[in-house]
């Protein structure tokens, strides 16, 4: 069976759509069905936050074979909700998720209908009352990595040396340093996003899957079957080699 994965969404709903109907003809053409993991960072910067959690959790109780990783953006809302002063270690700036414009929170938050007050108070009783308990409980459970014989998947990246049952959640979320330039040979191919890069990139020990939907790019998917790798396009499949 085929696995699929798609990277960062960031809000873009009409692109995960559109990425999950270039799946559905892949699937069809090479006769089957198969999982799609989705490298996690759903919230934040695109116009439809809430729609893209609706959509997945709606797939996932339909039972369709859709497994969601936590990226570190979709932290921000439910941590929010619950410990409304929280500031994410992993951010270099030390600045609240509302203060920092770039990070999306306006986005996220108006696609649930609340407007950011300079009164953080203000705006956590409006999240509050209109962000669904159900999607802050489905955002803070999603699992932070999947493994497959041919490929771990996780949002960030890995701590090279490091057990998989022994990684830290920051890493597996943030990591960066110590990962991206490692050319360690960590066993399975490990599949991420987090860090955009202009195409899908084959790095030897990793694949980098983000291809900056969050900026104007694409939302890329990939494809592992028992005929290698390959990029998912609208006309086909395209294989993946190291570079």
């Amino acid at each position: 069976m085929a696995t699929y994965a798609i990277g960062d969404i960031h809000g873009h709903l009409d692109l995960l759509k559109a990425a999950h109907d270039r799946i559905a003809r892949d699937q069809a053409a090479h006769g089957g069905r198969g999982e799609i993991v989705h490298l996690g960072d759903l919230l934040d910067r695109g116009p439809d936050s809430h729609g893209v959690v609706d959509y997945l959790m709606q797939g996932q109780a339909a039972g369709r074979p859709w497994i969601v990783l936590m990226g570190n953006h979709d932290r921000f809302l439910p941590r929010f909700a619950r410990q409304p002063g929280w500031v994410d270690a992993g951010l270099a700036s030390g600045r609240h998720w509302l203060d920092q414009a770039t990070l999306g929170a306006a986005e996220t938050l108006a696609s649930y209908g609340v407007e950011i007050c300079a009164d953080h108070a203000r705006t956590h009783a409006e999240v509050l009352r209109a962000v669904p308990e159900a999607h802050l409980r489905w955002l803070e459970n999603l699992p932070l990595w999947h493994l497959i014989p041919q490929a771990l998947f996780v949002h960030a990246g890995i701590r090279p040396g490091v057990d998989l049952t022994a990684q830290a959640e920051h890493d597996l979320l943030w990591i960066r340093r110590g990962f991206l330039e490692d050319a360690t040979d960590h066993g399975v191919l490990v599949v991420h996003g987090h860090t955009p890069v202009g195409k899908v990139t084959h790095f030897g020990n990793r694949l980098a899957v983000d291809t900056g939907a969050a900026y104007g790019g694409p939302l890329s998917a990939v494809v592992f079957d028992e005929t290698g790798l390959h990029l998912v396009r609208g006309k086909g499949r395209v294989p993946i080699a190291p570079k």
